[in-house]
């Protein structure tokens, strides 16, 4: 049986591994598989009366077909930035403004460029085990302190070990799944 003040260590340690799941879910949406996706231009700021404001919150993002993307900005003053905003992301994106809406379609993406969009979620995974292994080593000093600081038993300090390497394995496993079930999907034509 875990101590309580060890079970709080660990619980921690989870919700820590958890968001750092989630980030990399957040993540893995801005990376294009050839699909439109709104979460594409997600990240995208705008510069709208002097703030870097997030898209989103200046124009409607619609998908009208499988390869393109329609922004209809609320504010039509401002279709002349977002289209920079857009053009200046790094996405390889290349937007149209027909003076009402912005359209971006979505090029095939070639071989070469679904290679390095593997390589690019590859670094995001490693990033999250990275962080998922910081949580953990974390945990396990704080789990150190806790046993010597109330006295408890040694046995616990193993128990809250093992179960915090539990919590890992099963985290990372949720990123190697998550991470494969994208390069197939990157790589599908």
């Amino acid at each position: 049986m875990i101590p309580e003040e060890l079970q709080d260590i660990i619980d921690e340690a989870d919700l820590k591994m958890d968001e750092a799941f989630s980030f990399l879910k957040k993540e893995f949406s801005h990376i294009r598989a050839g699909k439109a996706n709104p979460a594409l231009v997600e990240g995208v700021k705008v510069e709208y009366y002097g703030s870097q404001t997030p898209l989103q919150q200046l124009a409607n993002i619609t998908v009208p077909e499988p390869r393109m993307l329609m922004v209809s900005p609320y504010d039509k003053s401002s279709l002349q930035d977002i289209e920079k905003a857009i053009m200046a992301a790094g996405l390889g994106l290349n937007p149209m403004n027909d003076g009402d809406f912005i359209r971006i379609p979505l090029p095939i993406l070639t071989e070469e460029r679904r290679t390095e969009l593997v390589k690019v979620a590859r670094d995001k995974a490693e990033q999250a085990r990275i962080s998922i292994r910081n949580s953990r080593r974390e945990a396990n000093d704080e789990v150190k302190k806790a046993v010597e600081a109330d006295s408890l038993p040694e046995d616990s300090k193993f128990e809250a070990e093992d179960e915090v390497q539990k919590i890992t394995d099963s985290n990372i496993k949720k990123v190697d799944d998550y991470l494969s079930q994208k390069e197939s999907e990157i790589m599908t034509v």
